[in-house]
């Protein structure tokens, strides 16, 4: 099942997935490809990690100068804060600081700083990081930590997955620039849909298939029907269904798709084998287009496509109307047809249910 990994991690509330520093980076680098100065001059919220183990973390103390950044803030949760307890012990980074309180490493989250060469030996790096103890768990919703988001430019993390909704609705309140990893299915959460409709954010450049690994805290039970033990004992699992989702620009997103026309589709394209039409909704002012890539160029009306649609969707080509899915309400009424069983608005053809689509038409030339 394509989310199953995800889906016992919610339930278990055991999400604290490290993302891999090659995905970190390989996102970074679509940003700066199309605005090199995205980062100079501003400060960098790394919120939901652990600066001792995160990727995050190192990757942008190694690119501080590079990127030229004017601060970069990471902050972690307290121990016993995290819903998976187990026989946790402090690092020796920590252990051995003469700011180290066996009192507080449990009950207080940490925060990192780095804001130059603070060592004074010529470069920039690990080394210059300063820490210290937050005065609460390191909750992003606390005031201390909600401080900091108003401090920072930009926020870059890879939340917990059972938080996803609340995280985002923290930083969209805070009005800032981020890019955070996520389940592909929060795209139609009712909190989180509307600013992808009003291209207030779109999905990253980088992760649009497959699945992507993702390194576990050791004392993790390994339950993923993916997963390796490295030769130094680190544990790893492999996820499907995850995204970036930014409000920062890259150039893929503006790159419109080569498409055929409605009869060539019908002719030429193998997913549509068989068809001799478009499937029209049931319940919905609109047509079935089952694949991105079996898209008409030349229909004007309104179509239901897959949420993958997405990972290719150009705000020049085509213009976001809705969505079709269970319980909507009043949001898609201009297209969807009363009168049906459809679970408060899932799709229907001929009867039967299909997964839910997001509503699309051609913007005109």
């Amino acid at each position: 099942m394509a989310n199953r990994n995800l889906k016992e991690a919610k339930a278990a509330k055991n999400d604290e997935f490290y993302t891999q520093y090659h995905d970190i980076e390989a996102e970074i680098n679509a940003y700066l490809e199309y605005n090199p100065n995205v980062f100079r001059g501003k400060t960098v919220l790394l919120p939901c990690d652990d600066p001792e183990w995160s990727n995050f973390t190192r990757y942008f103390v190694a690119k501080f100068e590079e990127l030229g950044l004017k601060k970069l803030i990471s902050t972690s949760f307290a121990q016993e804060s995290k819903n998976y307890k187990s026989d946790w012990q402090p690092t020796l980074f920590e252990s051995e600081d003469p700011r180290f309180s066996a009192e507080k490493t449990a009950i207080c989250g940490k925060i990192f700083t780095l804001t130059g060469d603070t060592n004074q030996n010529g470069r920039i790096d690990i080394d210059d990081l300063e820490w210290d103890y937050l005065e609460g768990t390191g909750d992003f919703r606390s005031p201390e930590v909600t401080t900091l988001r108003d401090e920072a430019d930009i926020i870059i993390t890879n939340p917990p997955f059972s938080l996803f909704r609340e995280f985002l609705a923290w930083i969209v309140q805070g009005n800032k620039q981020f890019a955070i990893i996520g389940n592909m299915n929060a795209i139609t959460y009712k909190e989180v849909f509307p600013l992808i409709k009003e291209n207030k954010m779109w999905l990253g450049a980088t992760i649009h298939s497959g699945d992507r690994e993702f390194k576990i805290p050791p004392e993790y039970p390994i339950t993923a029907a993916g997963w390796r033990i490295d030769e130094f004992g680190n544990k790893y699992i492999r996820v499907k269904g995850v995204r970036w989702f930014t409000n920062l620009e890259h150039g893929r997103r503006h790159q419109p798709l080569a498409l055929m026309t409605m009869e060539d589709n019908l002719r030429y394209n193998k997913k549509m084998k068989d068809k001799e039409a478009y499937d029209h909704y049931d319940n919905y002012d609109a047509i079935e287009v089952s694949y991105t890539d079996a898209i008409p160029s030349d229909y004007e009306g309104v179509m239901g496509v897959p949420i993958s649609f997405l990972d290719k969707y150009c705000p020049e080509q085509f213009e976001i109307l809705g969505r079709a899915d269970a319980n909507i309400g009043n949001e898609s009424n201009i297209y969807h047809f009363l009168g049906f069983k459809d679970k408060g608005g899932a799709p229907l053809i001929k009867g039967h249910f299909i997964y839910k689509r997001i509503l699309i038409r051609h913007l005109k030339s």
